[in-house]
């Protein structure tokens, strides 16, 4: 969900999102190139990403991600299922003991 978030804003590469989402959370998540690669690769090959090679602001070659139609449906749908979770969590430890 949070990959997804991160390039409703944009096409990014993967170097810049995990950038982002360290910046978006100041500094208290970092994603590993190990966990974020094969988690875009899955969601490209899910339909909610797509990709092309770019050349970055360094002048380096890098995969540009970009949200399609059916990433921001993905996107919706997870961040509806989190808020109704986050909801029961906070409403099960706000109850008395």
């Amino acid at each position: 969900m949070m990959i997804l978030k991160a390039l409703s804003r944009g096409p990014l590469h993967g170097y810049a999102v995990a950038r982002w989402l360290e910046q978006a959370t100041d500094d208290a998540l970092r994603v590993e190139e190990g966990s974020l690669y094969p988690a875009l690769y899955r969601m490209e090959q899910r339909g909610w990403l797509s990709a092309e090679w770019r050349m970055t602001e360094r002048n380096r070659k890098a995969k540009f991600y970009k949200l399609t139609r059916l990433g921001r449906k993905q996107l919706d749908a997870e961040s509806a299922s989190w808020e109704r979770t986050s909801a029961l969590v906070s409403m099960v430890m706000q109850t008395a003991e």
